[in-house]
Order: structure tokens, then C-alpha cells, then sequence
């Protein structure tokens, strides 16, 4: 029997909102590096992430994976949270 490899997106990021029920929303920040000019940009993104039992709180820093479309435009899960808020 073969294992099959996860072809899984993983991030790690910052809760800025949990005022949605079941639904947190986390801002992922990566760099990537300008062609022309080779420098360093800071972009980011906000993803809609599923929290199953509300635990997320804003300020945490949590782990997010990817998983089926769970409505329009919810297609993350909450995987662990890395560090709490205070």
C-alpha cells in the first residue's frame, strides 16, 4: 500500500478578526524578492480560516491548512495556535 504525498498548503500567521462564528481571519505575510531591483518586498494576504470551536482570539499567532471549500470563500482550516495574544 502506498502512502500518498500531501500536497497541503500550510501558513503561519495573525488572527485580526474573530467576530464571524466558526470563522477567524488571518493575515499571512511573506517576502519575496522584486526581479528587476532584487530587493525584498513585504506582501500580505488575508485569509477566511475555519475555527470549529471558536478558540482563535485576535492578536494570536495560529497555523492554518488548506482543505476543501467550505463555503465561497473559506477554503482554510485552524491546525494548531502557535502562540496566544497576552
Amino acid at each position: 500500500m502506498e502512502k500518498k504525498q500531501s500536497h497541503r498548503k500550510y501558513f503561519q500567521g495573525l488572527v485580526v478578526s474573530d467576530k464571524m462564528d466558526k470563522t477567524i481571519v488571518v493575515k499571512v505575510e511573506t517576502l519575496k524578492m522584486h526581479p528587476i531591483y532584487k530587493k525584498y518586498v513585504k506582501k500580505w494576504k488575508k485569509y477566511k480560516v475555519h475555527d470549529e470551536k471558536n478558540i482563535a482570539k485576535e492578536g494570536d499567532v495560529v497555523l492554518i491548512g488548506e482543505t476543501r471549500p467550505l463555503s465561497a470563500t473559506k477554503y482554510f482550516e485552524l491546525i494548531e495556535i502557535v502562540k496566544k495574544q497576552g
